[in-house]
């Protein structure tokens, strides 16, 4: 790692302008090389330090509120909160104040802001971890917040919050034994059956990851799968598969999968995933709408859509997006279920699941697919699995998963899921 540490810090900063400016993803600015030029070290710390710092932004802008008369350009305030991240972490404020100093005198348009740059930190390098520690859990962004706390009520969204703020620990799950696997990575098999893993560093070093004996997902996406009971010989179409982990829980358990993606490298990916865990599906390239093979004894559609229930691993998304986009796939998510109807066989399930928090995308789709498509209904029984709390089904017969679930435990992303049964 560089002795400075400044390419790092640059990086982040880098990165934090892109999300906070540009409405940039950070999946998005890795992909496109914004890490490429760093050594492993430095790429693992700007990264770290970006999702860090917006998992913490909120709290940030609060302890520098005092110090700043006004609102600085983003330059210098997303340099603020970078060196607010670094200090309240314990790092020497010597090293973390003239970096970020350094950060702002290099930008034209903002060097002569250095001073107050190096004024303010010194401030916040006063105040320190215990100054940090007195400040509440970060708030989502408003455009955000007001919906979900309209739908879910302001005690739950703050729990959220918390959930948020936390992090997320590592979930697997497991090809076989999920006791053999916990056991052999250090982790604890949870009530649904993934196996989490605190504190788990590198994921390619984890025992059982080069035999295939695993792969990663979360507790909550892993759900789905399950609602659909024995699949063994059955025709199982995953639509909008990637990055593929329940195609891999249906090829495990002995259906007949076919994968479909728009995306020719998703749909690698999902090539390589299965060829690592050792199984097989009939992986096809194609919009979901353009896919018209039918006949499939159950469907598994995890539609797009605002991935508001992932906060959780990609604080990025409050900060990146603004809610805009949301209504196209939310009437995307409707012809999507529509048109996965058509593709089963009477007397067919389809499992519709999005990770999102926003019952526009989940409890209200299915509720308005039963008015649209006469005999449709819901199969609340299939919910009936290892794990379910009966307070997570809803009143049409889906299933409610958030991030303050199972706090004490590292929580969980947020998912709505329902099971819906083509007439026969």
């Amino acid at each position: 790692m560089n002795q400075t540490g400044l390419p790092a810090r640059r990086t982040a900063h880098h990165l934090l302008m892109q999300i906070t400016t540009e409405g940039r993803l950070m999946a998005e600015l890795i992909a496109g090389g914004a890490l490429a030029r760093l050594e492993n070290d430095d790429r693992a710390r700007a990264q770290r330090l970006a999702t860090d710092a917006l998992r913490g932004l909120d709290r940030a802008d609060r302890m520098l509120k005092p110090y700043l008369k006004k609102t600085p350009p983003d330059h210098v305030m997303n340099a603020l909160r970078l060196g607010v991240i670094e200090l309240c972490n314990g790092e020497a404020a010597h090293g973390v104040v003239n970096a970020y100093v350094e950060i702002v005198a290099r930008n034209k348009r903002t060097q002569a802001m250095k001073g107050l740059t190096n004024a303010v930190l010194r401030k916040i390098a006063e105040e320190g971890p215990a100054g940090w520690a007195k400040r509440a859990v970060p708030l989502t962004p408003g455009w955000l917040r007001q919906p979900l706390v309209a739908a879910w009520g302001r005690d739950a969204v703050t729990g959220m919050e918390a959930a948020h703020f936390a992090g997320a620990p590592l979930d697997l799950t497991a090809k076989g034994d999920a006791n053999a696997v916990a056991a052999a990575v250090g982790g604890t098999v949870l009530p649904t059956g993934s196996i989490r893993v605190p504190n788990a560093g590198q994921v390619s070093t984890l025992a059982g990851y080069a035999s295939g004996d695993w792969w990663v997902q979360d507790a909550a996406a892993a759900i789905p799968v399950k609602l659909l009971g024995d699949v063994k010989g059955l025709r199982v179409l995953d639509l909008c598969a990637a990055p593929g982990g329940k195609t891999m829980q249906l090829a495990a358990l002995g259906a007949d999968v076919t994968a479909v993606d728009i995306s020719d490298k998703r749909m690698e990916r999902v090539s390589e995933n299965l060829t690592r865990v050792g199984l097989t599906a009939n992986c096809v390239v194609s919009d979901a709408f353009a896919y018209d093979q039918g006949g499939f004894d159950a469907v598994l559609l995890d539609a797009p859509c605002s991935a508001t229930g992932t906060i959780r691993r990609h604080p990025d998304l409050p900060y990146a997006k603004d809610g805009s986009e949301f209504g196209a796939l939310i009437d995307q998510q409707e012809t999507l279920i529509d048109h996965a109807l058509t593709l089963l066989k009477p007397g067919g399930r389809l499992v519709f699941c999005t990770c999102s928090l926003l019952p526009d995308e989940g409890e209200v789709q299915a509720e308005e697919a039963l008015a649209r498509h006469e005999g449709l209904s819901i199969d609340a029984d299939a919910l009936r699995i290892d794990g379910i709390d009966p307070d997570w089904i809803t009143a049409e017969g889906g299933l409610r998963l958030r991030p303050d679930f199972w706090a004490d435990r590292g929580g969980m992303d947020g998912f709505y899921m329902a099971v819906m049964r083509k007439p026969a």
